[in-house]
């Protein structure tokens, strides 16, 4: 099973590992990008990431975290948009949630939003939907 129950959720991030959720495309089709959000233990809080990047990828290479910035111009460098930090692994997931359209049902262990990515590549890039029929969120509105 891909998708993590939330127990797995918070214990993972109170050991000090992050959770990923791909969130699908960005851009148009002359400039495709993808996002992904990233929950990640800090040393007194857990601190909410989205990552936009060049959909660059196909089956053979398909690690988000080597993907240019889709924003060149952004200070995002490597580490993603810094939205918001919590002070429990429930309130970050609660604001990533809020912040990225991310749900709590589709949460993964960090490196395995990129599974997430090959589904997409495999299905021929959906715009509207995820391969397995779920809705794209919608694009962070901030916390």
């Amino acid at each position: 099973m891909r998708y993590l129950v939330e127990t797995f959720i918070v214990g993972a991030l109170r050991r000090g590992r992050s959770v990923e959720q791909f969130l699908g495309p960005i851009g148009s089709p002359e400039r495709p990008g993808v996002r992904y959000a990233e929950v990640r233990a800090a040393s007194t809080s857990y601190e909410v990431y989205v990552h936009a990047v060049e959909d660059v990828g196909h089956e053979n290479f398909l690690d988000l975290d080597v993907f240019p910035p889709f924003d060149q111009d952004s200070k995002e460098e490597e580490f993603g948009q810094l939205l918001g930090k919590a002070e429990d692994p429930q309130g970050a997931l609660v604001l990533a949630e809020k912040c990225t359209g991310a749900v709590r049902g589709r949460w993964v262990n960090q490196g395995v939003a990129q599974d997430g990515y090959r589904d997409f590549v495999r299905a021929d890039r959906p715009s509207s939907a995820s391969p397995d029929g779920h809705p794209w969120p919608g694009p962070h509105t901030g916390p």
